[in-house]
Formats: C-alpha cells, sequence, structure tokens
C-alpha cells in the first residue's frame, strides 16, 4: 500500500509528489500527460521559471522527482477510485492494475471550455489566451480583442489596459447596456457587438476576427473568456463538494479548506481542479506543496 496517492501530473501534482517524496512518504503520482498550459509554448509569471518552455518545464520537473526512491510515476489515467470502510483508498489505472493507499491528492486539471468560433481552439495557448498575467506580457502593444459579455468583458477590457492601448470588446451578438458602454468609452476602449464567424490567420496566427456579415476586425492577440469544468470525475465519485461560481465566472471547482483538504477525510484537491479564482502556474505550484504537506501531515499523525 502507498503512503499517498497524487493523480494529475501537472504543476500542482508534481508539486505535491515532491513535497511528499521530500517528507520520505511513499507515493504513486498517475499522470495522464494532459497539463492544461502545455499548448502554451512558455510560462508566464512563474517565479525563477518566466519564459521557459512548457514542456522542458514538465520534463525538469519529472527528473526531479526520479531523485527520490519513494516515488513512482505512473503515465496513464485513473479510471476509478474509491473509499474503502477503512478509509483508505482504492485507484484503478487504466493497465488495470487496483493501487491502494491512506491518502489520495487530486491535481487533474480542467476543462478549458471556449466559445464555440472556428478558429479558436487552433490557436489556443498561443494569440488566443484566456489569463492577462500569464500571457498578456507576451501579447504586449498588439492589437487586441477580448471576447465575453457582460461585466466580464468590460472587467477583461478595462484590464488590458496595462499591456495595449488597442483594445476592442467583442460580445459575439450580446447587447452591453449604457453604463458598461460608458467605462469602456472612458477607459478609450472601443466595442463592436456583431457575431463572429471565425478567427482569421496564417497557420496558427492571428490577424483578424470575421463576423458573420463578412466584415474583418484587424487583430493579432484575443483574450477570451473561458469556463472551467472539472475534467475528471473523480472528486464526485469519491464524495467530494464540487461548487459551481455564478455564471459570470464560469468555475467549477472542487471545494477545499486553507491545506487544501476536501470534505472527505484523507482526501486533498490542488491547482486548477480546486480553485474559484482565475487558474496560474504560480497558484498550482502553491496549492500542489499545501496539499502534498497537509497529505504528509496527516500520513504522520496516523489519521
Amino acid at each position: 500500500m502507498k503512503e499517498c496517492i497524487v493523480i494529475g501530473g501537472g504543476a500542482a501534482g508534481l508539486s505535491a509528489a515532491l513535497t511528499l517524496a521530500r517528507a520520505r512518504r511513499t507515493t504513486l503520482v498517475v499522470d495522464a500527460g494532459r497539463p492544461s498550459n502545455l499548448t502554451a509554448p512558455t510560462i508566464g509569471g512563474l517565479l525563477g521559471h518566466d519564459g521557459r518552455p512548457t514542456a522542458e518545464y514538465y520534463a525538469a520537473a519529472r527528473a526531479e522527482l526520479d531523485a527520490y526512491p519513494s516515488v513512482e510515476l505512473f503515465d496513464g489515467e485513473a479510471e476509478h477510485a474509491v473509499r474503502e470502510d477503512d478509509g483508505t483508498y482504492a485507484v484503478t489505472l487504466a493497465d488495470g492494475r487496483r493501487e491502494h493507499a491512506r491518502t489520495v491528492v487530486l491535481t487533474p486539471g480542467m476543462d478549458y471550455r471556449i466559445p464555440p468560433v472556428a478558429g479558436l481552439a487552433e490557436r489556443w495557448g498561443g494569440d488566443v489566451f484566456h489569463c492577462p498575467f500569464c500571457h498578456g506580457w507576451e501579447n504586449r502593444d498588439r492589437p487586441t480583442a477580448v471576447l465575453a459579455t457582460g461585466a466580464v468583458g468590460v472587467h477583461g477590457a478595462l484590464n488590458l489596459r496595462g499591456y495595449t492601448d488597442d483594445i476592442t470588446l467583442l460580445t459575439n451578438g450580446a447587447a452591453l447596456d449604457g453604463a458598461q458602454k460608458d467605462q469602456l468609452s472612458a477607459g478609450g476602449i472601443k466595442w463592436d457587438e456583431r457575431p463572429l464567424a471565425a478567427a482569421d490567420g496564417a497557420g496558427t496566427s492571428l490577424e483578424a476576427m470575421r463576423f458573420t456579415d463578412g466584415a474583418d476586425l484587424a487583430v493579432t492577440a484575443v483574450l477570451v473568456k473561458a469556463f472551467l469544468h472539472q475534467r475528471s470525475p473523480l472528486a464526485r465519485d469519491l464524495g467530494a463538494t464540487v461548487t459551481m461560481s455564478d455564471d459570470n465566472l464560469g468555475v467549477e471547482a472542487i471545494k477545499v479548506d486553507a491545506m487544501c483538504r476536501t470534505n472527505i477525510p484523507g482526501l486533498f484537491a490542488a491547482g486548477d481542479a480546486a480553485t474559484a479564482v482565475p487558474p496560474s502556474m504560480a497558484a498550482a505550484v502553491a496549492s500542489g506543496y499545501l496539499a502534498g504537506a497537509g497529505a504528509a501531515v496527516q500520513i504522520s499523525a496516523g489519521r
């Protein structure tokens, strides 16, 4: 029996595993190989790794874990998990193995759902991005659109003013009210309420957003409001509380306390899957550390 199983090999999961490794706790990391930010070419805003190629970061993180004999890495999915009558956990892996552990840390990442506009998905992580703090610097001083509606769209557009002076809010057919238009005007931001047809450009670059009436808006970057939903069913399968923020924020998160504990004894969660605020690499690493430390403390206490 392992002392902990970490389900998810992104920044939060690897951070939790490193913390457990340094506490000399036997740990299995189940890595499906789908970190949420892997489509981004580089990392932004993570101290000590700013601008580092994303794939390189994950390779280095896994290599660090290789130095700790108490950690095992499994490349594949965790297909099922249950809490046994004695309070331990049984996790079924994609190869049919059934592993047992005293604690589990869930870090499966999230499903980022962006508006169904043709051409956006192909440019996701580059010219199309969701977080100005993660990717705004790389897209600075470019003609930029914000694709969102209502107060979230207005806030997102205003927040970009430190990165560029050329900002247009696109509502994709939704109407802005008078107060929202006044806010945008006061901030020097343009807006367009016409429905969108596609994002256009050579290859994966962005050159324009095309409207259904055939007109184009010349932009080379788009900040998109993404709605985040649980990628894995395991949190609900294990009885953890999952909450949904209001419609404007649109984040479906596992509820945890300050030490990343869920409502189920021995079950922790971290990273994108357990945050109700906009996610980031820095936050994922920090929460993974807390979850790993919390699990290690619980193991030491024998509960």
